[in-house]
């Protein structure tokens, strides 16, 4: 059987936070380094946040009430992995929410790298959709 799955290289980018030459910036300056395991999840619970912030461009809904995020695995070593899916694989934002999750993503104290790996199995449908955003959406 065939592997559904599709990864999208992502280049992987340190936030600025994580830069041993980088000048603090107010946000991060007051951050603790991160130094042995983190409590992971804390660290989901505020990727989960961050997510929450980005936005699929054709819908006024964000892409974690959307169910487009199917997994987000934090490991104590502050390495992320997320899985998620696209509304179909057509989805002209399809180029820019990957990118988009794994900054977000990236730029969560404790994270020392995020992983995005966009999967189409299980297929992406209306009842991933949280009921605030079926409610959003007036799918009630």
């Amino acid at each position: 059987m065939a592997d559904k799955r599709e990864r999208i290289p992502l280049e992987m980018e340190k936030p600025a936070h994580q830069a041993p030459d980088a000048a603090p910036s107010p946000e991060t300056s007051s951050l603790p380094p991160i130094d042995g395991p983190i409590d992971t999840q804390d660290v989901e619970e505020k990727i989960i946040a961050a997510l929450k912030t980005c936005f699929d461009p054709e819908i006024p809904v964000n892409i974690y009430e959307l169910g487009l995020i199917y997994d987000i695995d934090v490991k104590p070593s502050g390495e992320v992995e997320i899985r998620m899916t696209l509304t179909s694989p057509a989805c002209p934002a399809a180029l820019t929410l990957p990118p988009e999750v794994r900054a977000k993503a990236s730029k969560v104290w404790g994270v020392k790298s995020a992983n995005v790996e966009v999967v189409w199995d299980p297929p992406w449908t209306q009842e991933r959709m949280s009921e605030a955003a079926k409610l959003q959406l007036g799918l009630f």
